[in-house]
């Protein structure tokens, strides 16, 4: 299973499939994976040295590092994002996993519970932290809506809500963008826009201008940006719901007390994840953050798998795992996938 990045980093097969070793390997046992170890996972016929040149390349390239204490190795944020992307295989969650989630999803009547359960499981199936934002549960209509320009390619995104609910946004866009070409974007938005829900403002905006892409003229393009990013998770609670925090003590990379500290402070005041979940509403799908790409130092020692629910075609919010980057991604990428879907089939049937 490759793409273009495989190529992209000059690697041969033998290399990616020793890679694939070591990675699995790690993610199985946390320890540093040293050549004799690789050697035997890989069941190859190579020499030691020549595993030790590979091992080497994919040091320099950045895959993989040598903790101090070890000779061994063990993957990198970039290395986990080329695996990822390049080398994973994903396994179909067994039956009984899936017997188990549709049935307590069966059982409870509201959304609340509801929500409740599905973190649970997600903690459960995966033995790490689950996560479920909580859906917008009132209208917020558009009212009006301002942009402003400010220095270093940030705009403010003024909007107005419902009657008199104010909110104030810094956005950062791809290019400075001029005073007048804001004012013609709102001017545009409230014109089209005005008395409509804020979700459903973005969602229809995105999806309409994203078809006719090609044809965009620069106000389109501009309204496109900013609101895309004006609005993303506006309209929704601010809150979720989060079970299993203690499973990520079991990981070693996690469990010692200042680390585990500074999690659970996050977990408690939730902005930081609360902001990541934001940005996962507007992708397709499941997403995957590792490392410091989430953009928060709390999580550099994690990955953050997540998937937007919906119903109706109607994005309604974000559910994921939080646990350790050598997570098992293999088995969590489906469990958070169909987890998604069926949350967002159970909240239509409350309905």
């Amino acid at each position: 299973m490759t793409n273009k990045n495989s190529t992209d980093l000059g690697l041969s097969e033998r290399a990616q499939y020793l890679f694939k070793c070591l990675v699995e390997r790690y993610v199985a046992d946390g320890q540093p994976v040293g050549s004799r170890t690789l050697a035997r996972d890989a069941q190859l016929d190579l020499s030691p040295a020549t595993i030790r040149n590979v091992m080497a390349d994919l040091e320099d390239l950045g895959l993989v590092a040598a903790p101090h204490t070890s000779a061994g190795r063990v993957p990198t944020v970039k290395g986990y994002r080329f695996f990822v992307d390049s080398l994973l295989t994903v396994q179909d969650p067994p039956n009984e996993a899936l017997d188990r989630l549709l049935g307590h999803m069966e059982r409870e009547g509201d959304v609340e519970g509801l929500l409740q359960k599905t973190s649970t499981v997600l903690s459960d199936l995966t033995r790490l932290a689950g996560v479920v934002m909580v859906p917008a549960t009132t209208t917020r209509a558009l009212r009006q809506v301002e942009f402003l320009p400010l220095k270093e390619r940030r705009v403010l995104a003024i909007i107005i809500l419902n009657n008199s609910e104010v909110e104030n946004r810094i956005i950062y866009t791809d290019r400075e963008y001029t005073e007048s070409e804001l004012t013609q974007a709102a001017n545009y938005l409230n014109h089209a826009f005005a008395g409509m829900d804020i979700s459903q403002v973005r969602d229809k905006l995105i999806g309409e201008m994203s078809q006719a892409k090609a044809e965009l003229n620069a106000l389109m393009e501009t309204v496109l940006e900013v609101t895309g990013k004006a609005f993303a998770g506006s309209g929704r609670d601010k809150d979720y719901v989060l079970t299993g925090q203690t499973n990520l003590m079991d990981f070693d990379e996690l469990s010692n007390v200042t680390t585990l500290r500074q999690l659970f402070e996050a977990f408690n005041q939730k902005r930081s994840i609360l902001h990541l979940l934001d940005q996962a509403l507007t992708g397709r799908g499941v997403q995957i953050f590792i490392g410091e790409e989430s953009g928060y130092q709390v999580l550099d020692d994690c990955s953050v798998v997540t998937s937007p629910y919906q119903a109706d075609g109607r994005v309604l919010g974000v559910l994921g795992v939080i646990g350790p980057t050598r997570m098992a991604y293999d088995r969590v990428i489906p469990v958070v996938d169909l987890t998604a879907k069926m949350l967002g089939s159970a909240l239509k049937s409350l309905n």
